[in-house]
């Protein structure tokens, strides 16, 4: 794989991705307003990790590097998640 070489992506999968972002984001508003009890914040980490997925997926050009390297940021990023969720966990049973 050359790595100098640029990847043309056509402008309406940015546009989608664009446009799904902010249904995830009005999603997460909307989801904010209800009251879930525990789930609520579950519920907000999930559409975050999709939407931060979707942003390093696309518009940081993950798709084109190796799958080592796309498991390793996603277990990093699982990772994060688990110990932000456990944190909320811990908080909300004090």
């Amino acid at each position: 794989m050359d790595l100098e070489a640029g990847h043309i992506v056509p402008y309406r999968t940015f546009i989608f991705v664009w446009i799904t972002l902010m249904v995830l984001t009005l999603t997460t508003v909307l989801v904010s307003r209800m009251d879930l009890g525990p789930l609520n914040i579950w519920v907000a980490l999930g559409i975050a990790c999709f939407k931060s997925g979707l942003v390093i997926f696309y518009f940081m050009h993950m798709q084109y590097e190796r799958l080592i390297f796309r498991a390793y940021l996603f277990v990093a990023l699982l990772i994060l998640a688990i110990f932000i969720g456990l944190t909320f966990f811990d908080v909300l049973y004090r």
